[in-house]
């Protein structure tokens, strides 16, 4: 059969939004990474309409063959479970004398926008015809439809709901699956499930599921690995037979145990589209490396992707406006010292998970970048925090520490980094940015002198970090009092710790910069408290002060005292993910 691909241009009146995962809709089949057929074919008039899946990419398109001038095929795309749909995608018609045509290649899910696709090919040849929806139940570790007496375990996230005597209760299991069930009810009262994949503020593909007037419906997947869809929200519903009205639960996610849940919580607001979390830059960074730690911890592999995604994505260059202020110039580099550094050591927890050497060289080409901005002319050392070299601070030069002692720990036979990491640590130490309290201010005044800024948590935590990295190096045990010197700072000072719990200055009213601070403070410590058996105490009350402010979608909140308010994004999530894996 010869092929041809032709496009129909559809009025942008009706045109749908062009939808972005891996790849951008109308990708030619061509470069499909692979081809399977999970729906039969639809015989119309003896053509042969294929729906075609390249599920490495999330991607479809449909063919017509044996089919003659003018016969056409198109992609149907719903995305509320085939109610509605957008039509005629990529609709294509067999030219000249050819018997078979093709689509280009449409997503099936939209993650960005946390939607959930099914797709069908569609052909009119003297009449038109469509396959089955593609994909109507999502599979996870077991399918939608699974009987609930299977379940692995039973756990209700959140109070029943009430209605003229019954209770409807949500129930989950230990893999993430979820069913409803009702109690004190009668015959002909209706029991059903709804899933949202944007934390319950919209289900336009997960309404009245499994709703049937049995005691408890069938269970239902709450992640959608195949779609990049976690952190997938639920809700138990239920009818009285007497009446109209119906009554649900809260929304609730599974929380097989802290870690676990925290971590989905986190990836729910990863966008694959644009390999990061919108829109922090080097938020994603600190981020990326709290999951990984998470990742390494449970040997959950089943966001690695991310990793690679993060990479492949961003380590080209951007105009400024798309991952921040500034432009970024390549290599994850830009005229933010300190946010280039990040970077660093996010890309050596990744070759520390991973042992993908990609990592580790990134790691290396990041830190001669930061390298370069080591100046003695200046306060005897240390490295400018902006490329304008206008101010020598805290955060900037302990990551230098950080990152030249991990690369020394990770390249077999160095003694360069060694020697940077040395001299870098001297010249923290002495610098004066850690006042006689043992307390890091935020940096130096154009004379060299503390300048009494802010007490932030992640510097505090940053130097610590440093230093138990430069004593893994070198066994210094001077390095490592040095470290219980900063440690029991932080946990006496009221400037960082307030009724035995960590506690930002700027809370609650912290921008988006501060609202990750505390988790960069509690990743070092606990590495700290875990070399040397300190202060296990307080690690475990923060991990135990950060989970008690989740919510039943197991978000996180800035204020691990509980105080309200309490804002919640993916950056405290990321912050308490870290308290939790101290």
């Amino acid at each position: 059969m010869r092929i041809a691909v032709a496009l129909l241009l559809v009025s942008a009146l009706t045109a749908p939004t062009q939808v972005c995962t891996l790849y951008c809709d109308t990708r030619d089949p061509s470069l499909a990474h692979q081809e399977t057929f999970p729906v039969g074919t639809k015989v119309l008039n003896g053509r042969q309409v294929r729906l075609h899946v390249d599920e490495a990419d999330g991607m479809a398109w449909a063919s017509i063959d044996n089919g003659v001038l003018n016969d056409s095929v198109w992609l149907d795309r719903s995305w509320d479970g085939g109610k509605t749909w957008d039509g005629l995608l990529g609709k294509a018609a067999i030219p000249g004398s050819w018997t078979g045509t093709r689509t280009l290649m449409f997503n099936m899910y939209d993650p960005s926008h946390h939607r959930r696709g099914v797709v069908r090919a569609c052909g009119d040849a003297q009449g038109v015809g469509c396959t089955e929806w593609a994909y109507t139940n999502v599979c996870d570790q077991f399918c939608d439809g699974r009987d609930a007496g299977s379940a692995a375990g039973d756990t209700q996230p959140v109070p029943a709901a009430t209605l003229n005597g019954r209770r409807f209760s949500l129930h989950v299991d230990n893999t993430g699956m979820a069913w409803t069930a009702v109690a004190g009810g009668r015959a002909g009262d209706e029991v059903w499930l709804d899933r949202s994949w944007d934390a319950g503020a919209s289900w336009p593909d997960g309404s009245s599921l499994g709703r049937t007037t049995n005691s408890r419906t069938a269970m239902y997947a709450t992640r959608d690995p195949r779609g990049w869809l976690y952190g997938g929200a639920v809700r138990a519903c239920g009818r009285a037979v007497e009446g109209q009205n119906g009554s649900c639960t809260a929304w609730a996610r599974p929380a097989a145990d802290p870690v676990s849940a925290a971590t989905e919580a986190l990836a729910a607001d990863y966008d694959p589209a644009t390999g990061w979390w919108p829109s922090s830059w080097w938020n994603s960074a600190v981020a990326l490396t709290t999951l990984t730690d998470s990742l390494a911890r449970t040997g959950n592999t089943g966001l690695r992707w991310m990793i690679d995604r993060t990479f492949t994505v961003n380590r080209g260059t951007f105009p400024a406006g798309q991952r921040g202020s500034d432009p970024i110039e390549g290599d994850f580099r830009s005229r933010a010292i300190d946010d280039t550094a990040w970077w660093g050591l996010a890309w050596l927890n990744a070759y520390d998970l991973t042992r993908d050497r990609r990592y580790l060289d990134e790691a290396v080409v990041i830190a001669d970048y930061v390298g370069g901005y080591w100046d003695t002319g200046t306060c005897g050392g240390g490295v400018w925090w902006d490329r304008e070299r206008t101010y020598k601070n805290a955060v900037t030069n302990g990551l230098w520490v950080r990152l030249t002692a991990a690369l020394h720990n990770r390249l077999p036979g160095d003694t360069a980094w060694l020697a940077r990491a040395r001299t870098a640590w001297t010249w923290l130490d002495h610098s004066g940015m850690i006042n006689s309290s043992g307390l890091v201010n935020d940096g130096l005044t154009s004379s060299c002198a503390n300048n009494g800024g802010t007490v932030w948590s992640y510097n505090q935590g940053l130097a610590i970090g440093g230093a138990v990295e430069l004593w893994r190096a070198t066994g210094d045990t001077s390095v490592l009092d040095r470290a219980r010197t900063l440690a029991g700072a932080a946990v006496t000072s009221p400037a960082l710790t307030r009724n035995g719990i960590l506690t930002e200055s700027c809370e609650p009213n912290c921008d988006d910069n501060a609202k990750q601070f505390k988790g960069v403070f509690a990743r070092y410590f606990g590495e700290f408290a875990r070399a040397t058996g300190s202060y296990q105490d307080y690690a475990r009350r923060q991990a135990e002060a950060a989970w008690s402010t989740r919510d039943s979608l197991n978000r996180l909140g800035l204020r691990w005292s509980g105080q309200a308010p309490n804002p919640q994004d993916w950056r405290t999530q990321a912050s308490a993910l870290a308290a939790l894996l101290w």
